[in-house]
């Protein structure tokens, strides 16, 4: 009965070597591995709702971070993106678009003193919690760019507006229509021969079918890609008030969202067949008045007055 303390272990554990200070979790096979490096200086806070975007494209969410990054008065217009980035103008603009639709730009047209319209671009490091619409505060954080969108252009400065006094009150644009970037409009048919004038009235069809359907107002890019496929339906015989209500009848009553879009895909589901062949009718016989004859007097056909074939003069050498 001389043992003790029978829940005592025999000897002491060993502490078991461990550095208290790592807080790594244990890593996913194939996932990534941080190694990382304290910043000190050139770094820019970027919030992961951009750099984790789910619905921004990779080259909205790179573009956003070096707009960010950049400081206040640097251009940002297409020209100058696109001489920084191997990528074309056309998927940058539609970048610069996710990133407008999302709130991380707004992009307004201003008068600056001069008469000179120039492009404000502000740069939202947090959408939805800076000041109002054209105003920029501290909070937003955000770096202010000016522009007309010509390259080599130093930004205009502001007016009497933007240094003293508190920003001026701007009504917030009405939304417009938001083309889903990269998605281009249906193919139209093509006229057989695109005569000027065909286009032409072509074009002034598509520019008046808003009057009959405010809903149809179409931009100039869109009418110019239209218009051949209205001239495919003209060159068919068809009427142009015929063509304009193949166009704007059965509209659906909500949801019309790219009535670019409605519109190629009628012209080209719905165009008529080319009308049947003719044979060009024979030109119709020429009968001239009947003349009376300076010889014989005699009564016959001919344009213009004289004599008749028996009293006209026998040319020297004629058989």
């Amino acid at each position: 009965m001389d043992t003790k303390n029978l829940s005592a272990p025999p000897h002491a554990q060993s502490r078991v070597a461990a550095n208290k200070h790592t807080n790594r979790r244990p890593e996913r096979a194939g996932g990534v591995i941080h190694d990382n490096t304290r910043h000190t200086d050139r770094f820019t806070v970027i919030g992961n709702h951009l750099t984790q975007h789910p619905n921004l494209s990779g080259l909205a969410i790179g573009l956003g971070a070096h707009i960010q990054s950049l400081p206040a008065g640097h251009p940002v217009d297409i020209r100058s993106l696109t001489r920084r980035f191997p990528e074309g103008a056309t998927r940058i603009a539609a970048a610069l678009r996710e990133l407008e639709a999302h709130g991380y730009l707004r992009r307004t047209r201003e008068r600056v003193p001069g008469g000179r319209i120039v492009t404000r671009t502000v740069s939202c490091n947090q959408p939805g919690r800076g000041g109002a619409a054209g105003a920029v505060t501290r909070s937003e954080a955000g770096a202010v760019h000016e522009g007309d969108g010509e390259p080599g252009q130093r930004p205009a400065p502001p007016g009497p507006a933007a240094t003293a006094g508190p920003p001026e009150r701007r009504e917030r644009p009405e939304p417009t229509e938001q083309r889903p970037p990269g998605k281009a409009l249906p193919e139209v048919p093509r006229p057989a021969w695109p005569a000027p004038a065909l286009l032409r009235a072509a074009t002034d069809l598509l520019a008046g079918l808003h009057r009959h359907e405010p809903r149809l107002l179409l931009s100039a890019r869109d009418t110019a890609h239209l218009a051949p496929g209205v001239a495919a339906w003209l060159e068919r015989d068809v009427s142009p008030g015929a063509v304009g209500l193949a166009l704007t009848r059965d509209l659906p009553s909500e949801g019309l969202r790219r009535p670019a879009a409605l519109l190629a895909h009628r012209l080209t589901v719905q165009l008529p067949p080319l009308p049947p062949f003719r044979t060009p009718a024979p030109p119709p016989d020429v009968r001239h008045p009947l003349r009376t004859c300076d010889g014989c007097e005699r009564a016959f056909r001919a344009p213009e007055p004289g004599r008749c074939r028996d009293c006209r003069p026998v040319p020297r050498g004629a058989a």
